[in-house]
Parts: C-alpha cells; sequence; structure tokens
C-alpha cells in the first residue's frame, strides 16, 4: 500500500475501499454491459436510417413502376341479380344512372361544399395525406378496419382507378397514383372527376344525377344549401337519404351539413351572414328505379343493406365504402323470401286493407300506410316482407321504419323482463301470470310509496279493478303495465328489451316507455317476438342467404344466436299471449276468423298515441308475423297523422285491419303445430282464473270496486278444477270483459291530460 493509500484509508477509518466489480459481460471494459454495447445509439440511428432509405428506395421504385391505370369507375357497374330463396329471379337491378358534367356547369359555391366536407387543404396539398395514410396501413395491418384521413384526390383515385379492397397493396398503389395524378390534371380535373363518379344514394352516380335524384334540379341550379347536403350524403348515402333515414340518421345529416357550411365559413367561401340565415333543404321524396316496382325495391334495399352490414364487419370498411361495394357491382344474392309466402302475404293485404281503402271517398284513406314482416322463427329466415303499396309511390320500407310507436306490442317485453329478472311486486310478491294488480284507470304507478308521476289511462278510460297480469294481457290494461314496469325498474326493462333485439340506444328508461312510446318496426317487432317463439334464443331476422360476386362468397351470420332470456321465461310469454287471441283483444279477428285451422296462435294488438299507428304482432310455433298501420300525411311531408276513419270505421284498432290481415295470411300458410312450452303459468296450460279481493293487488287499490270490474270469487292461487286444457283455445270466462273496441267503435270523447284523446299504447 503506498503512502496515499495508507493516507486515504485513515481517512476512511482504517478500511481500504474495495474495488468496483466489473460488469460479467463486459470483460475488460468496465462499467458497459453486453446488451449497452449491442443497442448503442450509433447502432440504433444507423438501423433506423438504414430503414429510411430502405423504405424511401422501395417507395421510389414503387412509384416507377406502378402507372396510372385506365378508368374503371363504368366498367365495373354491373347489374346485380337477386333471387327467391328457391333460386328463381327476383329481379335484376343495375342500370346505372350516370352523367358526367363539366365542372363549369356546377356553380362555384357548390363545388366548395366538397372541398369543405372532405378535404380542405384540397386546392395546395400534394394530393396525399401522409399522417391519414401511414394510419390506414397501420389499421388495416393491425385489423382495426378502415378511417377516414383520404383526400380528394385519394378518394379520387380509389373511386375510378382501383377499387373498395382494405389491403396494404391497394393503398400503397391508390398513395402512388394520388402522386401522380396530382402532378398530371389539374386541381379542378380531379375536382370534378371526384364528384362525377361519387355514389349518391337513389341509384345516383355523379351529382348530376344526384342533383335530380334528390331536388328534381340540374346540377348548374343547385343552391348552397343543396350543394352541401350532397356533400353531406357522401359519408353514408343511404343512412343520410332523408327520404328513408331514421330520426337518429336524420340528426346526424343536418349536423355534417352544418359541419359542411361552417368550415366553409372558416375558408372564407361563405358569407357569416348568408350561412346564418341557411335552412336545411328537406330532399324531395325519390322516384322508383327500373326493376324496382311493386315489393321488389323494398325487399332489394333490405337486402343491400344487410350485405353492406356484413362487408362492413367482415373487411373493415366504412359504411360509404361498402355501399360503393354492393350497389351495382355484379352480386348475384340469394334471398331467404318465399316466393309463395311473399305473393300470400302481399294478397292478404290487398284483400283486408287496401281494397277497402278509398281516397276519393275518404281523405284519411290516402294517410294510410301498412308494413309487415314474416319470419321463421326456427331459422330467423325473412320469409315474405310488405314495405308499402309500391316503391315508385312509396321509397321509404313500413317494414323497416323506426318512427312509430309499437304501442301495447311492447307489453310482453315487460313481461318478459318481469320474469327473467325474477321481479316482484311493491308487497314483495313474486310477478306472474296469476300476479293481481289494480286496473284502475289513471291510477298513479308507485315506487315504494311515492308517486312516480305517470299515471296512464286505459283505453276509452275503462277500470278494470282488481285483475290478475295474464287478464290485463288480453284485454291491455295501461295502469297494470305501467306499475309492472316501475315494480321491475325501467333499466331492467330497457335492458331485457335490447337483449330481445330492439334498438334501444339514446332511449330514455322512464315509466313512460311501458305503453310502448318509443320507435319501433315491424322487423324489429318480428324479431322480438320470433325470440320469445324461439324459446328465448335470439332471433335477429335475415333476408340474405347468400351473396356471390364472380369467384368471391360472403357467408352471413347465423340470425339465430344465444339464449337471451330463460325458456322458462320465453314459453311463459307465449303462453300468456294465447290468451289474447282465446279471450281479449285479438279474438274477433284471430280466434274467431273462418279461415283458421285448428293452428295454434300467441299475439298482441297495439294502438298507439292518437291512433296514429295500430299493430299486430302474433306467432304460431313455425311463423312469426308483425303487421303495422301508420297515419303518414301524404300532403304534409310524411308527418304522422290520426287514422280514424280510414277504411270507413272510427278508429283503426290492433284487433282490427292489422289482425284480420295477419289472419288471413298465417292462416293461408301454416298448418297445425303444437307449442311446445315449458311453464306451468298461462293461457296456454291453465283455464281462466278470477282474482280474489281476499289477495292484495300491487299497489293496494280503492277499497271499493269499480263498477265495471269483473265479479271477483275465486283466488288466483286456488288449483283449478278439473283438468287443464291441453291446447290454447279456452272457452270465454263467463264473466264479460269489457274488450278492446271493435274496429266500428267510435273514439273516446272524454279527454284527459296530455295532447291525445286516445291514450298511448292502448291494446
Amino acid at each position: 500500500m503506498g503512502r496515499a493509500d495508507e493516507r486515504r484509508a485513515q481517512q476512511r477509518g482504517g478500511r481500504r475501499a474495495a474495488p468496483r466489480p466489473r460488469s460479467s459481460g463486459a470483460v475488460g471494459t468496465p462499467g458497459r454491459s453486453g446488451i449497452r454495447r449491442l443497442f448503442t445509439w450509433k447502432k440504433i440511428l444507423g438501423t433506423f436510417l438504414g430503414l429510411c432509405l430502405l423504405g424511401i428506395g422501395g417507395f421510389i421504385v414503387l412509384y416507377l413502376v406502378v402507372p396510372i391505370p385506365e378508368g374503371n369507375a363504368a366498367a365495373q357497374r354491373e347489374s346485380n341479380v337477386y333471387k327467391y330463396s328457391d333460386g328463381s329471379i327476383l329481379a335484376r337491378d343495375g342500370q346505372v344512372n350516370r352523367e358526367s358534367v363539366d365542372l363549369s356547369k356546377v356553380p362555384k359555391d357548390v363545388q366548395h361544399c366538397f372541398v369543405a366536407a372532405e378535404n380542405k387543404t384540397f386546392y395546395h396539398d400534394s394530393g396525399v395525406d401522409l399522417r391519414g395514410t401511414a394510419r390506414g396501413l397501420f389499421n388495416t395491418l393491425s385489423g382495426k378496419g378502415a378511417q377516414g384521413g383520404s383526400t380528394i384526390t385519394q378518394q379520387y383515385v380509389k373511386n375510378y382507378y382501383l377499387n373498395q379492397d382494405q389491403t396494404v397493396t391497394r393503398k400503397l398503389k391508390e398513395l402512388v397514383i394520388a402522386l401522380k395524378v396530382d402532378q398530371k390534371l389539374s386541381k379542378d380535373d380531379i375536382l370534378a372527376g371526384y364528384i362525377n363518379t361519387n355514389y349518391y344514394g337513389r341509384n345516383a352516380y355523379g351529382i348530376q344525377a344526384a342533383a335530380q335524384a334528390y331536388y328534381r334540379v340540374d346540377a348548374d341550379r343547385l343552391t348552397v344549401e343543396q350543394g352541401a347536403y350532397l356533400a353531406a350524403l357522401l359519408q353514408a348515402p343511404s343512412q343520410y337519404d332523408w327520404a328513408a333515414a331514421t330520426p337518429t340518421g336524420k340528426k346526424l345529416v343536418q349536423a355534417r351539413w352544418n359541419y359542411v357550411l361552417d368550415n366553409m365559413v372558416k375558408q372564407k367561401w361563405l358569407d357569416p351572414a348568408k350561412r346564418r340565415a341557411m335552412k336545411f333543404p328537406v330532399p324531395k321524396e325519390p322516384k322508383g328505379a327500373p326493376g324496382r316496382e311493386g315489393q321488389k325495391g323494398y325487399l332489394i334495399e333490405l337486402a343491400n343493406k344487410q350485405l353492406e352490414q356484413q362487408l362492413m364487419k367482415q373487411e373493415g370498411i366504412t359504411q360509404a365504402q361498402a355501399e360503393a361495394e354492393v350497389v351495382d357491382r355484379g352480386w348475384t344474392i340469394t334471398l331467404n323470401v318465399d316466393k309463395n309466402k311473399q305473393a300470400a302475404l302481399e294478397k292478404s293485404v290487398r284483400a283486408q286493407l287496401t281494397s277497402k281503402l278509398d281516397p276519393k271517398k275518404r281523405k284519411v284513406d290516402a294517410d294510410v300506410q301498412a308494413g309487415a314482416v314474416s319470419v321463421d322463427p326456427k331459422t330467423g329466415k325473412i320469409v315474405a316482407l310488405y314495405g308499402g303499396q309500391d316503391y315508385f309511390r312509396h321509397y321509404l320500407s313500413n317494414a323497416t321504419r323506426l318512427d312509430y310507436q309499437p304501442a301495447s306490442t311492447f307489453k310482453p317485453v315487460i313481461f318478459a323482463a318481469a320474469l327473467e329478472e325474477g321481479a316482484t311486486t311493491q308487497d314483495g310478491r313474486p310477478i306472474n301470470a296469476n300476479t293481481v294488480y289494480d286496473g284502475t284507470s289513471g291510477r298513479q304507478a308507485v315506487d315504494h310509496g311515492t308517486e312516480v308521476g305517470f299515471g296512464p289511462p286505459n283505453e276509452d278510460h275503462r277500470d278494470y279493478g282488481n285483475i290478475n297480469v295474464q287478464t290485463a294481457m288480453d284485454k291491455s290494461v295501461n295502469s297494470v303495465f305501467a306499475q309492472m314496469g316501475v315494480d321491475v325498474g325501467m333499466d331492467k326493462v330497457m335492458s331485457v328489451a335490447d337483449r330481445l333485439g330492439m334498438d334501444t340506444k339514446g332511449m330514455q328508461a322512464v315509466p313512460a316507455q311501458t305503453l310502448g312510446s318509443m320507435g319501433a318496426s315491424p322487423l324489429e317487432m318480428a324479431g322480438i317476438y320470433a325470440t320469445f317463439d324461439n324459446h328465448g334464443k335470439k332471433v335477429t331476422p335475415s333476408i340474405v342467404q347468400g351473396a356471390e360476386q364472380k369467384s368471391r362468397t360472403v357467408e352471413m351470420p347465423d340470425p339465430v344466436g344465444e339464449q337471451v332470456i330463460s325458456r322458462t321465461a320465453a314459453d311463459t310469454v307465449t303462453s300468456v299471449l294465447t290468451g289474447v287471441i282465446d279471450d281479449g283483444t285479438a279474438r274477433d279477428s284471430v280466434r274467431d276468423n273462418p279461415a283458421r285451422n285448428g293452428q295454434l296462435v300467441a299475439g298482441k294488438t297495439g294502438t298507439s298515441d292518437e291512433n296514429r299507428s295500430a299493430w299486430f304482432t302474433g306467432y304460431t310455433p313455425d311463423l312469426v308475423t308483425s303487421v303495422g298501420l301508420f297515419g303518414e300525411s301524404t300532403s304534409r311531408s310524411g308527418e304522422h297523422v290520426p287514422l280514424y276513419g280510414a277504411g270507413g270505421v272510427p278508429r283503426v284498432n290492433g284487433g282490427g285491419y292489422p289482425a284480420q290481415t295477419w289472419a288471413a295470411y298465417t292462416f293461408d300458410v301454416t298448418r297445425q303445430a303444437q307449442f311446445d312450452l315449458d311453464t306451468s303459468q298461462g293461457a296456454a296450460v291453465e283455464p281462466t282464473v278470477t282474482p280474489s279481493i281476499t289477495q292484495s293487488p300491487s299497489p293496494t287499490p280503492s277499497q271499493t270496486p269499480s263498477s265495471s270490474s269483473p265479479s271477483v270469487t275465486q283466488s288466483p292461487s286456488a288449483t283449478p278444477s278439473g283438468t287443464p286444457s291441453q291446447t290454447p283455445s279456452r272457452t270465454p270466462s263467463q264473466t264479460q270483459w269489457p274488450s278492446e273496441s271493435a274496429p266500428g267503435t267510435a273514439p273516446p270523447s272524454a279527454s284527459f291530460s296530455g295532447d291525445s284523446l286516445d291514450p298511448v299504447g292502448s291494446g
């Protein structure tokens, strides 16, 4: 030890510092591990620069070898062929409606609408969006699907030179060709190509065809407001078509329209004062396309929509891309529609409804719209559909529209939720077919002693006193189901509705929904009731059996899904709904129908607020059909109007024309079959049971029964005398219950709080 070392050791208390250990992986190089030597900043930077140079080199090669191809937009257009389930031809659809116009024929402000909507930097960019393209490539590689970000030039290249394939190769070609096109063509030429090749819906390709299809004007006569709507359409043509859009679709397209105009203001292409004065330009009603006359157009539209939805899910493309892939692209699409059942449904609507309408004699008859969907509950196949009198005369399909209330056809969903959730009344009694409720009209629903501020009247303000759930369903008693909804919990009711197939997005879970005050379609209600018929296994009605395009085949999802409610709950609902046929609001039209040949039937009627809609959704063991009648003004842009007086009857009820149409069709195409029910409740397995005043209803009613209440003599829990009926057909109870008004009954004259003389959700 040297003197210096000794001195330092003494300063540390006589201990010599231990030498620092060397890294085991770095012999002879203290302080540096093998990993650190492997990943030095120089090597990382070198690798990165090497990859960049490789990428640049590859792109240069790609740029040199990929030419601008010949345009193929028109060449890709081929007729689609649609077939019935037996392979026979339904329609050949696809005559291309396109007329290109010079950009000078399009007002400058309208040109700016498209730039503001899709690519604000269009006039000074290089034709590509590198960040958007990189994001698209990453999403394609990672399987996340397509996202926005393409420039107008890229979209034009995709539409005119390439296709909608979501592959890395196609996206790289799009990038290269877009750069070349931007160098070769002027911005005006590119914009002209873009607006002339896009699909705008209504079988319209290009801005000239779109201007005629939506506003009956040539492109040079379009206003800024109209141009902004056409530009907004390109994001989702069928969803944003005002004539067929759902309430949500209308909100979305208006928001998109505002976005376009606001962007024009930001770009100083539109005066702010003029912008504030602009109103949304509602498009005109569409004209039918060749090959879509009668019911064909409705069948084709739904088939296209379901195929597009599958392509979006399967290939991760946007709705606009899916439409461009389906419309006029040479598909052979086989439908599940049975030719004979389709003919029978159309015949039934003519015989039971449209033949009885005479607009010359009764103005209201022109406002009647009918829709129906028929589904095989075991397979989920849509075997027949009625969308309206003629696709040329009424573009919006009444079979799929979601803007009318299903009214009391929603009541079985409430009962299903009560059974599925094991719900109890306010005093703790399990809710089942025999549970007693107070059927007094207008009685306030109560939640643990507190009124919830909702007390709906029954139809014609009838009081029923103490009745069990079976009778309340038979007679469609609003006050009972309002209280039941509160007992179950409306959040649980809406959750079960969603599982059964109702689109509940944006719906509030409030007691008023017990009256079916939301929007629904015959297609949706047919799916819900098919799920009941299929013992609780989810049925999503499907119209497409298969689709082929040259060597390409699209597999459609199985319409029958998983168990969404228990079999017992579903079968109990079916059992109870047989009582509506045998002792309730559908008795005259269905039970006593002379065409019935022993078929067992379950179903529910519905008549909505101010008689604006009337429904019957019913089923046999092998067929579910939902029929809806809707009051739609022919003179006031589709405004909802009452059906009072239509067809010569004072009020149109669900047990009238809808049930009659349903019966004439169903009894013509179905045979006798047994419901295979796993339940001990309801009209299908028990004789009529009359409640007793000794059992407290929920909540406790007035001690003095209404004068119109039935005599109360037998406890619902008592064992029925004799052998239970082996079929749903029951001898009506000797007690004469008030039933839903027959088609000839006059509307009520009494009024109540609200804007209607006819209570929402009556039977």
